[in-house]
């Protein structure tokens, strides 16, 4: 910024008074601030530019007081959008203009100047000097979301996860935000996934994808901060509400659906590195206060770099959710958030959770995906749908749901479709050919499974008589 001759920043609403310190660009020709919403006082520095223009704003400047708000010559390239279009032809101008954009937002983030190549945030004094090389996002500070919060009252408590709390808070400027507060950075993977979702979540830009507003680092906390979803989770709106509150309808359901697979295929096909989520279920899916579906909770994410099939990490997740390679291997892949997207489906048909042992009273499968199989082989498509649509969904529409679920759940990662796949099979295109296809599979797949269980089925006296097995230490 010290060499900096001209900065053309005209019609971009901006607010706010203009810093003081670009008192200090000594070598500042050409500038204009015009047709903003700026305010306060110009640094008197800056009336000794060669040429200016300050109007359009509400600055302490113009007839009326002792400094005009334009100078007396013109400004070149920036007067109309005519000559900026000039000005940006030029290989030079382009670059001179991004360099000049780029080190305005330093000088709106920063307290103090940085000689390092990446965005420097720098913490208030009194709290940890932690430097975040990500995006251009709001750093808060301690006290703002302690009163944001109310001092992080229980009361205010809208969800807790495996690395914390969420917290509804409302900032000072009447905007309401969920404050996550990270309970275990200190502990193993803690500080890695509060850095690791500020990355993923600055580069991911995507209707179905949660923007982060901003964070807070000190000495003994991490947080981030996310707009508030008025409608909270999927899984609340399925299982959780009060009296009086309104469920999801089957229109709502399907634009669910939709929304989830065009986010999921956002991470995967269109973000280099990709991203898996690795904890796709209801609870993690938002609802803002269109019911529109924003995937949240990226701090189970993991950047992969697309030379890679998979990678091994520690299994985090929910069960019930969790792909079967990913569960018995750690290796994760694109796949993985298949099957979790395929339970989630599910979920969204039946109403019910992942896992349910309260149906073992009634002798069924413990785990909804067994469940649906089961009543799927006994045609009992009516059975499977949620009791609370009472009978206002097209069945047709519900079949297709159920055959898209049970193809991204299969037990091999290889036969699940990729996402932009199934984007397509819930619009019908090649779905009848998979399922087919799936259909053919199950039928070897329960000839099979009658086998051996007809070659494990014992005498009526074989409990009796038999050898005790030493089994061996407990492990």
């Amino acid at each position: 910024m010290q060499s900096l001759e001209i900065l053309n920043l005209a019609s971009n609403n901006l607010t706010g008074p203009i810093p003081a310190s670009w008192g200090k660009l000594s070598k500042l020709k050409h500038l204009d601030l015009s047709s903003n919403s700026l305010i306060g006082r110009v640094p008197p520095e800056l009336f000794s530019v060669s040429t200016f223009n300050f109007t359009g704003n509400r600055l302490d400047c113009g007839s009326t007081l002792q400094q005009p708000c334009v100078s007396s010559s013109n400004l070149p390239g920036s007067v109309s959008k005519s000559k900026l279009g000039v000005v940006v032809g030029t290989a030079g101008g382009t670059a001179l203009l991004l360099l000049s954009i780029g080190a305005l937002f330093v000088f709106l983030r920063r307290q103090r100047l940085a000689h390092e190549r990446n965005d420097v945030f720098v913490d208030v004094a009194g709290e940890e000097e932690c430097k975040i090389f990500f995006g251009q996002l709001r750093k808060f500070s301690w006290r703002e979301l302690k009163i944001a919060t109310d001092n992080f009252s229980e009361t205010n408590v809208i969800g807790q996860g495996g690395f914390g709390k969420v917290y509804k808070g409302v900032l000072m400027d009447h905007r309401k935000v969920a404050v996550k507060r990270l309970s275990d950075y200190h502990n193993p993977g803690g500080e890695a996934a509060f850095h690791r979702e500020v990355e993923l979540i600055s580069v991911a830009v995507h209707r179905n994808l949660l923007q982060l507003i901003g964070f807070c680092t000190t000495s003994s906390e991490r947080i981030l901060v996310y707009p508030f979803m008025e409608n909270l989770s999927v899984a609340y709106r399925l299982r959780d509400l009060k009296p009086g509150e309104k469920g999801l309808d089957w229109p709502t359901r399907k634009h669910v659906a939709f929304g989830t697979a065009h986010g999921l295929e956002y991470l995967h096909e269109h973000c280099n590195p990709k991203i898996i989520h690795r904890d796709l279920k209801s609870a993690n899916i938002l609802l803002d206060d269109t019911f529109e579906p924003v995937l949240g909770d990226f701090g189970l994410a993991k950047l992969v770099d697309t030379k890679l099939t998979h990678v091994t990490t520690q299994v985090r997740g929910t069960m019930g959710h969790i792909a079967p390679e990913y569960l018995s291997t750690g290796r994760s892949s694109e796949k993985t958030d298949v099957f979790g997207y395929g339970i989630t489906l599910l979920e969204l048909c039946t109403g019910q959770r992942a896992i349910d042992f309260s149906r073992l009273e009634e002798e069924d499968d413990v785990l909804l995906l067994d469940h649906i199989k089961k009543l799927l082989r006994e045609k009992r498509l009516q059975d499977i749908v949620d009791g609370n649509l009472k009978q206002n969904y097209d069945p047709k529409e519900v079949e297709t749901i159920i055959q898209v679920a049970l193809l991204c759940t299969q037990s091999s990662p290889e036969d699940r479709p990729k996402m932009a796949e199934v984007v397509g099979m819930l619009q019908g295109v090649g779905l009848s050919v998979r399922w087919a296809e799936w259909e053919q599979l199950e039928v070897v797949r329960s000839q099979e499974y009658s086998v051996m269980s007809h070659q494990f089925i014992w005498n009526e006296d074989s409990t009796q008589d038999q050898e005790a097995i030493q089994l061996s230490k407990a492990r």
